[in-house]
């Protein structure tokens, strides 16, 4: 896989995803930052974008919900460059039935350098950097497939 960048504009195409016992934190963590999420295009899975547009009044385009489908629908729009990070405060103690979903989201994340925040601390950090007002190239990461790197793919691999 060559190495290919994407081009963040000053306005940044934010995903925002919260699983059920970690809503009412990405909640209050929106209403506190609502003036730099409104510079910004947002997306969000299911609830979580309704209830960011009830309670910040603010315009989400909606995936569907992440059980359904919107953690993937997530995670191929990074892949074709159509979000530029995710802000994902899930439960890492909650069994999810969507759980390879997530984990899949997870790893393309990383797959396409994309930064992501899933927990508020990190959110903060992301969201008041200098880089949120400018434009940015992310480069992401040539995966060799092992195969390819003269490793064997079998077993023992």
């Amino acid at each position: 896989m060559p190495e290919r960048a994407a081009q963040m504009g000053r306005r940044k195409r934010i995903a925002l995803i919260a699983h059920d016992h970690r809503k009412a934190d990405l909640l209050d963590w929106a209403r506190y930052n609502r003036g730099t999420l409104a510079r910004h295009e947002l997306y969000a899975t299911g609830s979580t974008g309704a209830l960011l547009e009830s309670e910040l009044g603010l315009s989400v385009t909606r995936f569907l919900s992440g059980p359904l489908g919107g953690d993937q629908q997530v995670g191929a729009a990074l892949a074709e460059g159509r979000i530029d990070f995710v802000i994902f405060f899930w439960d890492p103690l909650e069994p999810q039935p969507h759980d390879v979903d997530v984990k899949a989201l997870l790893r393309i994340a990383v797959v396409y350098n994309t930064p992501m925040a899933c927990n508020r601390a990190t959110a903060d950090f992301i969201l008041s950097s200098p880089l949120m007002e400018e434009e940015y190239e992310r480069h992401t990461v040539p995966f060799v497939p092992r195969s390819a790197a003269g490793r064997t793919t079998g077993a023992d691999g």
